[in-house]
């Protein structure tokens, strides 16, 4: 790394931190820091994940195992402190659950990464699935469906800083956010990490240089189970709970939109689906009963058009804006990007008065105006503004494709 690498790196990380330090101060209220405490949470998980999908191609339905599995050892561990008087602060906590999501991965990674591709996926849903059942079965260690409760506010203050407050909460998990994010940062500059790359992209040229690709794996898999582990110890001491739920396959289900949506094949794009699936499921659920389905369709629009993610788009941006090319691209985005807005909110209309159709209720209030469901000309103007946001999009596209073409043909003429 250069030195003007490694400063535009420090100062990225210190703007991190910065933002960290001052987000409560702008978003004050409780339901604000709240939410920000479940990112902070869902970033470090989906982080973990990505170290899987992105980095070693390694494609798993559950790994919300080792989410709960570390949740759980957090959990018992605060328990203990409680009931025994144990001198262990329960800022530490952290650090348990990545021990027990790194030994879950230990044990279930000996056998899952013998396999890759299709069978390493088939495997990961069939031990979360097994593990999930297990939940329910054994009452005693894993609570059933009432799960286990803690205390957070319990045993000795780690250098006078309590739990309490949920304020104080905040800044914990955002602290315990920021040395992961970091740590896997670093992971991805090391040997190990760029391995993983090489794994993902073709193993066998990595046995034939002498490295054992079914260990690389391996290694990989313990440390993101450990960071899954870690941010399972997070959500614990958050709701000072956790139930047979987060072992489930909903929790992985959720983990992989997040990081498809971000973007597997930037650092950041897990980050970015954690913020954008976490906003949707807290807030687009006060304004709709069907929020889900806006989540799948925009998963479906991702892997069909943007298969690098939000996160690839951004860094797409970015290049064109280093390379000067801002002026040249600039009207065809913001076509394109009205066109997606124009025939996304024909879309909204069409789902939402399907909805109100089929289940009933008020007309829907769009425009400033009420929508009236049961009128034809309600849903002719909803196609038609389908239509013309696809009408858009098609010529942003045509329009772009045409001035790659010319640039390719003008490059042709003054080639010698």
């Amino acid at each position: 790394m250069t030195n003007t690498s490694a400063l535009r790196a420090l100062a990225i990380w210190v703007g991190f931190a910065i933002l960290l330090a001052v987000l409560p101060m702008i978003f004050a209220s409780r339901p604000s820091i709240t939410l920000m405490n479940i990112i902070g949470t869902w970033v470090v998980f989906a982080l973990a994940y990505n170290m899987l999908l992105g980095q070693s191609g390694m494609l798993s339905f559950g790994h919300a195992v080792y989410f709960g599995l570390g949740g759980y050892a957090a959990i018992h561990m605060m328990a203990a402190i409680k009931t025994q008087g144990l001198g262990i602060p329960v800022a530490a906590l952290p650090l348990v659950g990545f021990m027990a999501g790194m030994a879950a991965g230990s044990v279930i990674g000996w056998f899952s990464c013998r396999r890759s591709g299709t069978a390493f996926a088939m495997i990961s849903l069939g031990v979360g699935e097994l593990i999930a059942a297990s939940g329910l079965m054994f009452v005693s260690v894993f609570g059933g469906e009432e799960g286990i409760s803690g205390d957070r506010a319990a045993g000795p203050e780690l250098f006078g800083f309590s739990l309490g407050p949920q304020i104080n909460v905040y800044y914990f998990i955002a602290s315990w956010m920021f040395i992961s994010v970091l740590a896997m940062w670093a992971f991805t500059r090391t040997p190990l990490g760029r391995l993983a790359n090489a794994v993902r992209d073709n193993p066998d040229r990595v046995a034939f240089v002498g490295y054992d690709p079914q260990r690389v794996r391996y290694l990989v898999f313990l440390i993101s189970g450990g960071f899954a582990g870690l941010a399972g110890a997070l959500s614990a001491i958050n709701f000072e709970i956790i139930t047979p739920e987060k072992l489930g396959a909903l929790n992985s289900g959720a983990v992989l939109l997040m990081a498809y949506i971000g973007g597997v094949t930037v650092f950041y794009g897990p980050i970015i689906g954690a913020v954008l699936i976490s906003i949707m499921q807290s807030m687009l659920s006060d304004y709709t009963k069907v929020w889900q389905l806006y989540l799948g369709l925009m998963f479906v629009v991702i892997v069909m058009f943007a298969p690098h993610g939000i996160g690839g788009i951004v860094h797409q941006a970015l290049g064109v804006v280093r390379r000067g090319e801002l002026a040249e691209k600039l009207p065809g985005w913001i076509m394109g990007t009205a066109g997606a807005l124009v025939a996304f909110c024909g879309t909204v209309m069409v789902i939402e008065m399907a909805y109100r159709v089929r289940e009933g209720g008020d007309p829907l209030m769009m425009f400033g105006r009420e929508i009236d469901q049961s009128s034809p000309l309600s849903w002719l103007l909803a196609f038609v503004i389908v239509a013309a946001g696809i009408a858009i999009l098609v010529i942003a596209v045509r329009w772009r494709r045409r001035g790659t073409l010319g640039a390719a043909l003008r490059f042709r003429e003054s080639a010698p």
